[in-house]
Protein backbone atom coordinates (compact mmCIF):
# COMPACT_ATOMS: atom_id res chain seq x y z
CA UNK A 1 0.00 0.00 0.00
CA UNK A 2 2.68 2.08 1.16
CA UNK A 3 4.24 1.93 -2.80
CA UNK A 4 1.11 2.91 -4.43
CA UNK A 5 0.13 5.40 -2.04
CA UNK A 6 3.94 6.97 -2.51
CA UNK A 7 3.48 6.60 -6.64
CA UNK A 8 -0.11 8.17 -6.66
CA UNK A 9 1.27 11.04 -4.53
CA UNK A 10 4.28 11.60 -6.79
CA UNK A 11 1.97 11.50 -9.37
CA UNK A 12 -0.68 14.41 -8.46
CA UNK A 13 1.43 16.96 -6.70
CA UNK A 14 4.43 14.84 -4.50
CA UNK A 15 6.94 16.39 -6.96
CA UNK A 16 6.15 19.75 -7.84
CA UNK A 17 5.53 20.25 -3.92
CA UNK A 18 9.04 18.93 -3.24
CA UNK A 19 10.39 21.11 -6.33
CA UNK A 20 8.79 24.40 -4.37
CA UNK A 21 10.08 23.20 -1.21
CA UNK A 22 14.02 22.91 -2.45
CA UNK A 23 13.34 26.17 -4.29
CA UNK A 24 12.56 28.10 -0.27
CA UNK A 25 15.35 26.03 0.37
CA UNK A 26 18.11 27.15 -2.01
CA UNK A 27 16.45 31.07 -1.81
CA UNK A 28 17.30 30.54 2.56
CA UNK A 29 20.62 29.61 1.29
CA UNK A 30 21.28 32.81 0.10
CA UNK A 31 21.87 34.58 3.65
CA UNK A 32 24.54 33.12 6.17
CA UNK A 33 21.48 33.45 8.83
CA UNK A 34 19.05 31.63 6.37
CA UNK A 35 21.32 28.30 6.26
CA UNK A 36 19.27 26.83 9.42
CA UNK A 37 15.69 27.23 7.96
CA UNK A 38 16.96 26.37 4.41
CA UNK A 39 18.41 23.15 5.96
CA UNK A 40 14.44 23.03 6.94
CA UNK A 41 12.98 23.56 4.54
CA UNK A 42 15.20 20.35 2.44
CA UNK A 43 13.68 18.28 5.36
CA UNK A 44 10.41 18.78 4.51
CA UNK A 45 11.15 18.74 0.38
CA UNK A 46 12.30 15.04 1.04
CA UNK A 47 8.93 14.13 3.32
CA UNK A 48 7.22 15.61 0.48
CA UNK A 49 7.99 13.63 -2.04
CA UNK A 50 7.21 10.25 -0.42
CA UNK A 51 5.18 10.57 2.20
CA UNK A 52 3.53 7.47 3.23
CA UNK A 53 5.71 4.50 5.10
CA UNK A 54 7.63 7.79 7.19
CA UNK A 55 7.26 9.01 10.45
CA UNK A 56 8.45 12.07 11.69
CA UNK A 57 9.75 11.98 15.63
CA UNK A 58 9.96 15.40 17.62
CA UNK A 59 12.17 16.41 20.25
CA UNK A 60 14.13 19.34 21.10
CA UNK A 61 15.05 22.07 23.78
CA UNK A 62 15.00 25.56 24.74
CA UNK A 63 17.31 26.46 21.51
CA UNK A 64 14.41 24.73 19.06
CA UNK A 65 11.97 26.09 20.48
CA UNK A 66 12.58 29.56 19.31
CA UNK A 67 14.05 28.77 16.16
CA UNK A 68 10.58 27.22 15.64
CA UNK A 69 9.07 30.06 16.73
CA UNK A 70 10.62 32.33 14.70
CA UNK A 71 10.16 29.55 11.96
CA UNK A 72 6.18 29.79 12.50
CA UNK A 73 6.50 33.96 12.28
CA UNK A 74 8.21 33.94 9.38
CA UNK A 75 5.57 31.97 7.35
CA UNK A 76 5.49 28.24 9.16
CA UNK A 77 1.55 29.46 10.29
CA UNK A 78 0.46 29.82 6.97
CA UNK A 79 2.31 26.90 5.40
CA UNK A 80 1.08 24.51 8.09
CA UNK A 81 -2.66 26.13 7.86
CA UNK A 82 -2.47 25.55 3.99
CA UNK A 83 -1.31 21.74 4.23
CA UNK A 84 -4.21 20.88 7.29
CA UNK A 85 -6.74 22.86 5.38
CA UNK A 86 -6.01 20.17 2.16
CA UNK A 87 -5.95 17.32 5.20
CA UNK A 88 -9.11 18.38 5.93
CA UNK A 89 -10.37 18.31 2.21
CA UNK A 90 -9.24 14.62 1.22
CA UNK A 91 -10.42 13.16 4.45
CA UNK A 92 -13.85 14.03 3.53
CA UNK A 93 -14.05 11.18 1.32
CA UNK A 94 -13.26 7.47 2.07
CA UNK A 95 -10.35 7.26 -0.38
CA UNK A 96 -8.88 10.55 0.32
CA UNK A 97 -8.23 10.12 3.68
CA UNK A 98 -4.89 8.64 3.66
CA UNK A 99 -3.98 11.29 1.48
CA UNK A 100 -5.31 13.87 4.18
CA UNK A 101 -3.46 12.34 6.45
CA UNK A 102 -0.22 13.05 4.74
CA UNK A 103 -1.05 16.31 4.34
CA UNK A 104 -1.27 16.47 8.52
CA UNK A 105 1.60 15.30 9.06
CA UNK A 106 3.32 17.18 7.01
CA UNK A 107 1.33 20.68 8.38
CA UNK A 108 2.82 19.61 12.02
CA UNK A 109 5.97 19.33 9.90
CA UNK A 110 5.45 22.65 8.62
CA UNK A 111 4.29 24.40 11.97
CA UNK A 112 7.20 22.50 13.98
CA UNK A 113 10.71 21.45 11.90
CA UNK A 114 13.55 21.92 14.21
CA UNK A 115 14.09 19.51 16.59
CA UNK A 116 12.35 16.83 14.38
CA UNK A 117 14.12 13.73 12.37
CA UNK A 118 11.94 11.80 9.58
CA UNK A 119 12.37 7.94 9.50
Amino acid sequence: MKLIGNIVWFIFGGLEMAFFWCLVGLLQFVTVIGIPTGLQAFKIARLAVWPFGKTVTYGGGGGRLLLNIIWIILGGLILAIGNALLGIVFCVTVVGIPFGKQYLKLAKLSLMPFGATIS
